[in-house]
């Protein structure tokens, strides 16, 4: 029993932790579907294996957004036409990356950590997308057409109305009512039954693993990366927040490498975020998103502390207390708003999957057809 309410405390903290930056990833996704154009999104994140992905991961930099964040932001480009490559290098790049979390760097660390941190998440990014976009079926096997419809209530088809007259149509602020109302109904009724259940997992994750873990054997070298790598991947932990833990580390003796690995790979995955991924960019992508990460991270952080060495330079940073960035009671505010938000999803996802209702007797006589296979009929036996 007592194990069980610690991992429940431990999920409750997570949630408590990204609230505020899952809140701001709905709006994000909410005010990409009513000011962006999904045309123009399809043009340039949508069509070239290249082109699309390179200018994802370089979007996705200086965007303050955590991997729980990301996720609606990143759900909303993909239903405004952007490919899987491009979806993938967005998800990358945006988490281990973001002005805030290069400030704090720069402030605890030193100018070789915040150059190579933004370069080893836009090479990453790149790295992933370009996989994805050649393994994956071609664009012209399998084109993407984009909704052009009118995102604020359906007015126009976008088809038969010009940009010219659609643009008078609605005010800024129905505009902005329109987008809230997108991302806290669709969006997250379509991520928060896995989020939830990923966010549980976190927590047993979090207590089954020993603190000691992060500061043991991870002095250098590729033993010392895999630690960290296995540290890491399943964890959440922002990239703001990140910082200052991995500079610790680097005090209690761990390599600059290491602490590189576990900031590029703490902010970009988590439980709770693969298993959204799994539903929104489906296994193979990211299966890739995954390797991406452990390999250039590794990869990156065997490099860093070559050039460490090479230049002759100490490691030891400037260690300083993070100040909270977002309040308390904020945070609280935004726990108990999304799990409001929650219970209807919730609800739906028990409904249908546990205490579904048999569909009623049609001219089919004892069983009515369903999407995927036929079920008894109400009040058949």
């Amino acid at each position: 029993m007592h194990l069980v309410f610690e991992i429940l405390l431990q999920s409750w903290n997570i949630l408590l932790e990204s609230s505020a930056f899952i809140l701001l990833g709905l709006i994000v996704s909410g005010l990409l579907r009513v000011f962006l154009n999904p045309g123009s999104v399809s043009r340039h994140l949508g069509r070239g294996r290249f082109k699309s992905v390179f200018k994802a991961s370089l979007m996705g930099i200086p965007i303050p957004l955590c991997s729980c964040g990301v996720l609606p932001a990143a759900a909303a480009l993909k239903k405004q036409g952007a490919n899987n490559g491009a979806v993938t290098s967005f998800l990358i790049s945006t988490p281990e990356s973001g002005v805030d979390s290069i400030a704090i760097t720069y402030a605890l660390m030193d100018p070789i950590m915040t150059v190579v941190r933004p370069v080893a998440a836009f090479v990453t990014a790149f790295a992933a997308g370009i996989t994805e976009n050649l393994i994956g079926r071609p664009a012209t096997a399998n084109p993407i057409v984009p909704d052009l419809s009118c995102p604020v209530d359906g007015c126009c088809d976008g088809i038969n109305c010009s940009p010219e007259v659609h643009r008078n149509h609605h005010r800024f602020s129905e505009k902005i009512s329109a987008g809230f109302r997108f991302a806290f109904t669709d969006v997250w009724g379509d991520l928060a039954v896995w989020f939830l259940f990923g966010l549980l997992l976190s927590g047993v994750i979090t207590v089954l693993i020993p603190e000691s873990v992060f500061s043991r054997y991870m002095g250098g070298g590729v033993g010392a990366m895999l630690i960290m790598l296995g540290v890491g991947i399943p964890i959440y932990i922002c990239a703001t927040a990140s910082t200052p833990i991995a500079a610790t580390l680097i005090l209690q003796g761990v390599s600059p490498g290491a602490a590189l690995v576990f900031l590029m790979t703490g902010p970009a995955t988590n439980v709770t975020s693969l298993t959204v991924l799994v539903r929104v960019l489906g296994k193979r992508a990211t299966g890739i998103y995954l390797s991406a990460i452990a390999v250039c991270a590794v990869g990156f952080g065997l490099l860093v502390d070559q050039i460490y060495a090479t230049l002759g330079i100490s490691a030891q940073a400037v260690v300083g207390q993070a100040g909270e960035a977002i309040p308390y009671a904020v945070e609280l505010t935004g726990a108990v708003l999304i799990l409001a938000l929650s219970v209807k999803p919730v609800w739906r996802f028990v409904r249908i999957r546990i205490f579904k209702p048999a569909p009623p007797c049609g001219s089919a006589g004892r069983y009515a057809a369903t999407d995927n296979a036929p079920e008894p009929c109400a009040g058949s036996t």
